[in-house]
């Protein structure tokens, strides 16, 4: 496939979208990892079923929008790379998306269904571990796209 230019075929624009629902949810994860999922524990378990279920229609209203964005505009880059980009590393970024997606599908989501109808320790615990896996992985991909920035803005 032909490299474009950043301006070309809207590429300007889906990068600038990747780049920000990137960085969003990696700033979403760290807050989930450290403050929000550890916090969990201390709800009380009368509350906790009314918390869990709280907590997860308002966390997919803010996480869907930026996942569904992200995985678009990284598939969209890594077919259409624009000049200046590796294919390889839009390529390796898509991949760290699929590792989030499948995190969130196969383990996360079946965990907090597992919490849904009541404080469980050990599938807390097991939340906060497994969510390690899409920490690194948002840190890689924002680590991934300011790098990506950082060469497109030295084209310029």
């Amino acid at each position: 496939m032909a490299q474009e230019t950043l301006n070309e075929g809207g590429t300007l624009l889906v990068f600038l979208i990747n780049l920000g629902a990137t960085l969003a949810m990696f700033g979403v994860i760290l807050i989930v990892q450290f403050v929000h999922y550890p916090l969990f524990s201390r709800v009380g378990a009368e509350y906790f079923r009314a918390y869990e279920a709280a907590h997860t229609a308002s966390i997919t209203l803010v996480v869907m929008p930026l996942m569904v964005a992200e995985l678009i505009t990284a598939f969209w880059l890594a077919v259409q790379p624009p000049r200046g980009i590796a294919p390889l590393a839009l390529w390796i970024g898509l991949g760290l998306v699929g590792v989030t997606w499948l995190s969130t599908a196969f383990i996360q989501v079946p965990l907090h269904g597992r919490l849904a109808v009541g404080f469980d320790a050990a599938a807390h615990q097991a939340l906060v571990t497994t969510n390690w896996l899409r920490t690194v992985a948002w840190g890689l991909r924002a680590a991934l796209v300011l790098w990506m920035t950082w060469r497109l803005l030295q084209m310029r």
